[in-house]
């Protein structure tokens, strides 16, 4: 694989062409933690998810890596699918947290990505890695944007 900036940018276009798959993802993914965690999460817009791919594009060095990342996946086929799911998953979990950020949303976008790859299959005819990625953009891009009531109050841990 080689990468250049024109194909970073193919590569965000992809991202950005999925919103009408990943919104729907992000928000019954919300919709159902929320339920488990007897919480209230705000759904996301698809305006949200762009201007966040906007975002995590814009930084070059976290863009190539994203950009890596989906293109692996969306390349990924294993004859018979199931030897292959451990790369899938290995890469999904990976691309989930990269796109979250920092620790902690680093790890739940690693968590998050597990739950969200259950909800999500492909359609017969795509690779089976396009599933892990819509799975993992919607697992980090979740993270990224607001709407979590734990992440809108200030944390009593912090030490001044």
């Amino acid at each position: 694989m080689h990468l250049t900036p024109e194909r970073v940018a193919n590569e965000r276009t992809w991202v950005a062409e999925r919103v009408e798959t990943v919104v729907p993802i992000i928000n019954g993914v919300r919709d159902d933690l929320g339920e488990i965690f007897d919480t209230d999460v705000d759904h996301v817009t698809e305006s949200q998810y762009l201007e966040e791919v906007d975002v995590v594009f814009a930084d070059g060095d976290l863009a190539v890596n994203v950009a890596a990342m989906v293109a692996i996946l969306r390349d990924l086929d294993v004859e018979g699918d199931y030897p292959g799911f451990v790369v899938d998953e290995i890469l999904g979990r990976e691309l989930a947290a990269t796109i979250a950020g920092t620790q902690p949303l680093r790890t739940l976008g690693e968590a998050t990505f597990h739950y969200a790859d259950l909800q999500v299959h492909g359609d017969g005819d795509e690779n089976a890695g396009v599933d892990d990625c819509e799975a993992a953009l919607a697992a980090g891009f979740q993270e990224r944007i607001p709407g979590w009531n734990w992440t809108e109050r200030e944390s009593p841990f912090s030490v001044e």
